[in-house]
């Protein structure tokens, strides 16, 4: 996904653009549960998927790197 081009983080975690902190925070713990590799032993796909949630609530909860990656 990254490697294309720039990552749709909203889109990641199911949220439209623009949702607000407490919307993000819920997406981010649903999407983190469902993809976390200990709970996906058998899917060698949950931890790449794991980390963009990841990558996606970081830049997306902090304001200035929301910024950069809007730009």
């Amino acid at each position: 996904m990254t490697t294309t081009g720039k990552a749709d983080y909203w889109s990641l975690l199911g949220l439209p653009p623009g949702s607000d902190n407490n919307q993000l925070k819920r997406a981010f713990r649903r999407e983190a549960r469902k993809w976390h590799p200990d709970l996906n032993k058998d899917d060698n796909q949950a931890e790449e998927r794991f980390k963009l949630v990841n990558e996606a609530y970081a830049i997306l909860s902090d304001p200035l790197k929301r910024k950069a990656w809007e730009n």
